[in-house]
C-alpha cells in the first residue's frame, strides 16, 4: 500500500463498478460531486487512446464543513478522489485518497481529527468493497 492511497483490485467490470462505488458511497453519507472521464478528455483534447480510467470526486457533507469552518482554504484539497481505472488484461482497480496524507501539509491540529474520521471510513470502503 502507498503512503497517499488505499486501493483495491476487484472482480466486476468498469461501468458496474462505477455504479456500485456510487451507490455504496450514498449509504455511507458521500455524494459525488465530480466526474473525470479521463479517457475521454484525453482523446478530445489531446487524441490519444487511454485505458477507461475514471475519477469520482466523493464528498462527506458534514466533515467538509467542519474541515472549511476549521481552515478555510481546506477546500483546495476537497474532494476526496476515488478512481476507477481498467488495466490491459481486463483487471480492475479501484483507489482512494488518504485524507490523513493529504491534510499532513496543512498547519491545523483539527484538522487532523476530521482526516482521521474519513480516513477510516474511506480505507473501510475500499477493503470492503466487492
Amino acid at each position: 500500500m502507498s503512503e497517499y492511497y488505499f486501493s483495491k483490485m476487484v472482480n466486476t467490470n468498469f461501468e458496474d463498478t462505477i455504479e456500485k462505488i456510487k451507490l455504496k458511497l450514498s449509504k455511507i453519507g458521500f455524494g459525488i460531486v465530480s466526474e473525470i472521464d479521463v479517457s475521454e478528455t484525453f482523446k478530445k483534447k489531446l487524441n490519444i487512446d487511454f485505458r477507461k480510467y475514471r475519477i469520482l470526486g466523493a464528498c462527506h457533507p458534514a466533515t467538509a464543513y467542519k474541515a472549511i469552518t476549521a481552515e478555510n482554504k481546506i477546500g483546495t484539497m476537497l474532494p476526496c478522489n476515488i478512481i476507477i481505472q481498467e488495466f490491459e488484461n481486463g483487471d480492475i482497480e479501484i483507489a482512494a485518497i488518504d485524507p490523513e496524507a493529504s491534510m499532513r501539509s496543512v498547519r491545523n491540529d483539527s484538522l487532523s481529527v476530521f482526516a482521521g474520521e474519513i480516513h477510516d471510513i474511506l480505507k473501510n470502503f475500499v477493503d470492503d468493497f466487492d
